[in-house]
């Protein structure tokens, strides 16, 4: 790697970010495209575990390179976070240390580059996705197999404890107000910077749509727990159809739908697919059992959705509050979809949205501005 001629960083990603089909590897590529869009070079350092090594990464980035991540069971015994035990390579270190350009590290997935004493003197800051001893934590919670449940809580309980290794990061960008609250608890130059996301301008379908959507990776625990709660609770009884979207439903998920006339899946679709359904919704409805992070499927149903029904978790102390429908509860969130489902969306609303989404910090561009002024400023 020769010695770079251009304003550039060293991003490291704790998974492929291609392809682009869920939350952290979306704000991990659009990330570098909105970088790169300022003039930001970006040196990608990926852990590789399953996904192909990508040209269209390789067309973004000056140069990206590809670790194995080592997930032998053995690591499940290292007093480090598995998460973090998996992921450490001397030949990255090596990379590094060849010139003194700044150091993005995403979560604590990739802290080991904290620990590292060959780069104390580096400006390195720290992406957090989550508060990650609390979202494992969650995640155990709704966890049906033991041994899932166990590996689950024993990590959250590791990952509070390794926690206090940021206090060796120059800076910690947060993706949300509630997560930089809890860090700025205990550590310094704390700034949020929101999810970098797909959409640069609302885009909101005229008339009306025909379903309820709920969409996510059903393959999480969590939101396997909101699918759950919407068929079982929200959708049980009435006429308006409710469509579950998303990949890898749990039996206890299929049997529910399978029971419920009203309530449809549609699986294994891609981003765009997925984009279209959101767009074509009357009523995009997310509640979430977990206030971490803030959401991207929340952001997509902002920018090209219509109505959007959460619950308090959702978007608790996230700025998008006044942009949604909140309601907690069966009855009430089963009210809200009956009110909303043959309404228009006013054109009120949507000039609200691009008021609060451009200009109140969740454009693209007005991240990729802070996370430079943190990684290169002294």
């Amino acid at each position: 790697m020769q010695v770079p001629q251009v304003k550039a960083i060293h991003l490291i990603a704790f998974d492929i970010p291609v392809p682009v089909n869920y939350g952290g590897a979306i704000d991990i590529f659009y990330k570098i495209k909105a970088l790169k869009a300022l003039g930001i070079g970006v040196y990608l350092h990926c852990f590789q575990y399953g996904r192909e090594t990508s040209a269209l990464l390789e067309s973004l980035c000056l140069e990206v390179y590809y670790y194995p991540r080592n997930i032998s069971k053995t690591q499940l015994f290292n007093r480090r976070p598995y998460i973090v035990a998996t992921r450490s390579n001397e030949n990255l270190t090596q990379r590094l240390l060849r010139d003194e350009l700044p150091i993005l590290i995403e979560g604590l997935h990739c802290c080991h580059y904290l620990e590292e004493a060959r780069l104390k003197k580096r400006k390195r800051i720290v992406r957090m996705h989550n508060i990650e001893h609390h979202y494992y934590a969650s995640l155990a919670k709704v966890e049906r197999n033991i041994f899932k449940r166990y590996y689950f809580y024993n990590e959250a309980y590791k990952l509070r404890r390794y926690e206090q290794v940021l206090h060796k990061a120059s800076g910690i960008a947060a993706i949300s107000h509630n997560d930089q609250a809890h860090f700025q608890e205990h550590y310094s130059n704390v700034q949020t910077i929101s999810a970098f996301h797909p959409h640069e301008t609302v885009d909101i379908l005229p008339g009306r749509g025909e379903y309820a959507l709920y969409h996510a990776s059903l393959d999480v625990g969590e939101n396997n727990e909101a699918a759950l709660y919407l068929t079982r609770e929200v959708f049980k009884d009435g006429s308006i159809p409710l469509v579950i979207a998303g990949n890898k439903p749990s039996r206890e998920l299929r049997e529910a739908v399978n029971v419920n006339p009203r309530v449809s899946f549609r699986l294994g679709l891609d981003s765009e697919g997925i984009t279209e359904l959101v767009k074509n919704a009357q009523i995009n409805i997310l509640p979430t059992f977990q206030a971490t992070g803030i959401k991207l499927k929340l952001l997509l149903a902002l920018y090209v959705g219509r109505f959007c029904i959460v619950n308090t978790p959702m978007v608790c102390q996230t700025g998008l509050e006044e942009l949604c429908i909140v309601k907690d509860g069966a009855a009430p969130m089963k009210a809200a979809v009956s009110q909303y489902y043959h309404r228009d969306f006013p054109e009120e609303e949507i000039l609200k949205r691009r008021r609060i989404l451009m200009e109140n910090g969740f454009s693209n561009r007005y991240n990729a501005e802070k996370l430079a002024a943190m990684l290169f400023d002294q």
